[in-house]
């Protein structure tokens, strides 16, 4: 079964193992996501479920978001979010609009895949480094 969650990155740490080695590890802030629309075969012509990120305050989000955004936020009932993603799951059926995805869909041992965005700096020159 496919499971998603969307996250973002607040820093880098480290931990000691059981054997005393030390590991760097990354720390990411993971969900909650809210269920924002879910689309079906009869409407959209695919089956997918899209969730939200990051909850913005209203005045910030009538400061990033359009009024077509700011619209399909409102008739979902859903608070506006930073990010919007759709994610394909073989059964869409046990997601409503307006519920919660968690860390704890994940067990321990699971393997996961995690893709993220770089931050791109273009050629800064000799001044920067």
């Amino acid at each position: 079964m496919k499971k998603a969650i969307l996250g973002k990155k607040i820093g880098m740490t480290q931990i000691f193992l059981a054997d005393g080695r030390l590991v760097p590890v990354t720390v990411v802030e993971a969900g909650p996501c809210k269920v924002t629309q879910v689309k079906t075969a009869q409407t959209d012509g695919y089956e997918a479920v899209q969730v939200g990120f990051d909850e913005l305050s209203e005045q910030r989000a009538k400061k990033l978001l359009n009024k077509p955004e700011l619209g399909h936020f409102k008739k979902a009932e859903v608070a506006p979010t930073r990010y919007l993603r759709e994610f394909r799951f073989e059964d869409i059926s046990s997601y409503k609009v307006g519920d919660e995805i968690k860390c704890d869909v994940f067990a321990e041992g699971d393997k996961i895949d995690v893709s993220g965005i770089s931050k791109g700096h273009g050629y800064t020159g000799p001044i920067q480094r």
